[in-house]
């Protein structure tokens, strides 16, 4: 299997993990949040499909931090708490997977083009991003009401 291949099944896979995990879960804000991290995987898997197909590709920036930060306030207004803490493993297990994409895009991009290589570098970036939402959804869920009443409560910051 070609890099190509290989870096759209991982895409594939991490969508339907998002989706799955949306349907395990009854909080509705954290199934949004899983929903835009789904959406992502498929931009992704689209432009892994452009660069095999050669041709030129060009990503925008992403605005999933902003998103998932609107996700949180309205939670935190809403004092939403319906967590199942079982969940957290669920969590545990898709920063994984985000860590093994983010490792393989950072190795592979030796190897592409330098056009293709620059998208590479982007999209492990955007991996990484996945990571750290990933990271503060499991301290929300692990600890909703320090989470919410926490002044700095959202935790994310720019990437």
């Amino acid at each position: 299997m070609d890099i190509y291949e290989y870096a759209m099944q991982m895409e594939k896979d991490g969508e339907a993990y998002y989706r799955d995990l949306a349907g395990k879960t009854s909080h509705q804000g954290l199934k949004s949040i899983l929903g835009m991290l789904a959406d992502a995987e498929v931009k992704h898997y689209k432009l892994f499909e452009e660069m095999k197909q050669h041709e030129k590709v060009g990503m925008t920036g992403t605005t999933i931090l902003d998103d998932v930060k609107n996700v949180f306030m309205k939670i935190r207004e809403e004092k939403q708490r319906d967590i199942d803490l079982a969940e957290v493993a669920l969590y545990k297990k898709a920063q994984d997977i985000e860590k093994k994409s983010r490792d393989f895009y950072l190795d592979k991009s030796g190897e592409v083009d330098p056009a293709q290589k620059e998208i590479f570098l982007k999209i492990a970036d955007e991996e990484k991003r996945h990571f750290l939402i990933l990271e503060k959804i499991i301290d929300f869920v692990s600890r909703p009401d320090y989470w919410l009443e926490n002044p700095e409560w959202y935790h994310l910051e720019d990437y």
